[in-house]
């Protein structure tokens, strides 16, 4: 099982215009078949009056599930190059419906490649993208006089601060990525001379998005 991977950061919409034929992408995360199909279907809801809804999606950790529709359009012009520009991208837990409201002018195959390969990247651009890793939320308690030697370790080593409370003893809370554990207990050993432990830790799905932490 994948530690880390790549999916859109929100749900979101891009638009072209081809030669009149308008292509609507909307773009959201999905983490089971389930919840990629059942968001196909309130797309296709939302849309009932345009010529096509074509769809692809990248589902599972490691990408291990895929799947197109050219719902109606000639075979392998829309579908297809939708889901090769989210392998292209490296994304999965990604799913993408691309309307078409006809514009009048056929567009000939290359012509309906490009198009559905072009919304795709507005709706991705449109959407962001964010690294998803697996990390540990990691609660220590420490003295007052400990918290700056505590926060230097933590920016010198990279890892990232997500509270610190001033009661009777400090509650300080750091991120830590899952692969990175072992050295970081390692470090918190050495720097305190054993006498600061963790005092509890959960697993977490984080990512970080503009130089801020998300937790999932």
């Amino acid at each position: 099982m994948a530690d880390v991977y790549k999916t859109v950061y929100k749900p979101a919409q891009g638009q072209i215009e081809e030669k009149k034929s308008k292509f609507i992408a909307t773009v959201c995360s999905a983490s089971t078949k389930e919840d990629a199909e059942q968001f196909i279907a309130e797309v296709k809801k939302k849309y009932p009056d345009a010529r096509h809804n074509c769809s692809a999606y990248i589902l599972g950790e490691e990408g291990q599930i895929m799947h197109s529709s050219d719902d109606g359009e000639p075979a392998g012009t829309a579908g297809k190059p939708m889901l090769e520009v989210l392998m292209g991208e490296g994304l999965t837990n990604t799913a993408v419906v691309v309307t078409r409201y006809f514009g009048g002018i056929l567009l000939g195959t290359g012509g309906l490649v490009r198009a559905y390969t072009q919304a795709t990247k507005a709706g991705l651009m449109e959407a962001g993208q964010i690294e998803k890793r697996k990390g540990y939320s990691v609660n220590i308690t420490l003295g007052y006089t400990d918290v700056g030697k505590m926060q230097y370790l933590v920016r010198q080593h990279g890892y990232t601060e997500l509270s610190c409370q001033y009661e009777a003893d400090v509650k300080y809370c750091v991120l830590v990525d899952k692969s990175a554990y072992e050295t970081f207990e390692k470090q918190l050993t050495e720097s305190f001379s054993g006498r600061i432990m963790v005092a509890d830790k959960s697993e977490v799905l984080y990512g970080i998005y503009e130089n801020k932490p998300i937790i999932f």
